[in-house]
């Protein structure tokens, strides 16, 4: 399927199932930047979706309102990325890591865990689980956006038939040992284990491209995930975070809230192995040249946690950075062609 086709059918898509309560809510976030009645920032905002391939999300969280119509042109977008999975990886992608039972088993050797699948475990096979990991995360096999994902201490699982009974229902079957982060990571926030978003690509002459690189901390919760209500902010080529984070509803930090740790400044540890690693392991998936690695930092080095063939966009907002143009060009000479048709 050509661009323009793929361009047309995510406009059409999202047209039919746009909801006016998420453009009343993110036109509201917008409010904090912008001074513009709402009803001129939600026709803004629709104007943008159709001339600038762009989310709703993406239009609040990347302050698009405050930006001239050059300054917007360079923001990579969703529906860009979309565009990007959808050319450059292969129809075995999504099998590949959508199966979150059949990634962690093809990289058994990187993912620094044990893991179980509640539904084909006897209940014997998970009480020793348990016993071996006294602390686990059990979310849905094919989940995605942290969606579904559940912290458990074995000290409060009294019967385990009845959790894996439970287990099923919820359709959180896979379940995880939680891994132990480096103590840095730890004393930026102790509750999830705090990962990075790699989004790389590997060209057709083998040349390995970090287009993007995330430190994603959870704020309040187990997961660092920013749908699930953590935050992030962007990594130079060091892996120290350029800026404060952000999180899905807009919310600027300078210093973690929890811990009181500053978040500009913050030197990720075993950055350097991280990328190593990743570029190893991207020859791993010739059938897919474009993907977004989560990684954790354990004391002993990175760990994969999943990979993602059609991984979200991270940009840091223009009211938090100071930098008022996206990363939009960064993708384009990575990948060797223009998004913008």
């Amino acid at each position: 399927m050509g661009q323009l086709s793929l361009r047309v059918k995510y406009l059409v898509d999202r047209a039919l199932h746009v909801r006016g309560s998420n453009v009343v809510e993110f036109a509201k976030q917008t409010k904090r930047v912008s001074k513009a009645p709402l009803p001129i920032i939600m026709a803004d905002m629709l104007w943008c979706s159709v001339r600038y391939e762009m989310g709703f999300r993406d239009y609040a969280v990347w302050d698009i309102r405050t930006l001239k119509a050059a300054e917007r042109r360079t923001w990579m977008t969703h529906p860009k990325a979309y565009r990007l999975s959808a050319t450059l990886n292969g129809p075995e992608s999504r099998q590949a890591m959508e199966d979150k039972k059949q990634f962690l088993t093809d990289f058994a050797d990187v993912t620094g865990r044990e893991w179980i699948d509640a539904a084909a475990a006897s209940e014997d096979e998970l009480t020793a689980f348990l016993q071996r990991n006294p602390s686990v995360i059990a979310k849905p096999a094919d989940g995605f956006g942290g969606a579904g994902i559940a912290k458990f201490d074995a000290t409060d699982i009294p019967d385990v038939a009845t959790w894996r009974a439970q287990l099923i229902a919820d359709k959180q079957t896979l379940v995880e040992a939680v891994l132990v982060q480096h103590p840095e990571l730890a004393r930026l926030y102790p509750r999830s284990v705090n990962t990075i978003r790699l989004i790389t690509y590997l060209d057709k002459a083998g040349t390995f491209h970090v287009i993007a690189a995330v430190l994603r901390m959870g704020n309040g919760g187990v997961i660092d995930n920013f749908a699930g209500g953590g935050m992030f902010t962007m990594l130079d080529e060091d892996g120290v975070a350029m800026y404060g984070a952000v999180d899905k509803n807009s919310n600027a930090f300078l210093e973690h809230p929890a811990t009181k740790v500053p978040i500009k400044g913050f030197r990720v540890p075993m950055y350097r192995e991280s990328v190593e690693l990743v570029e190893k392991l991207s020859h791993r998936l010739p059938h897919t040249p474009y993907v977004g690695w989560d990684v954790a930092i354990t004391p002993d080095g990175p760990a994969i946690i999943e990979a993602n063939h059609n991984s979200s966009v991270f940009q840091m907002k223009p009211s938090v950075s100071g930098v008022r143009t996206g990363l939009l060009a960064d993708y384009e000479k990575a990948v060797g062609f223009s998004l913008k048709k």
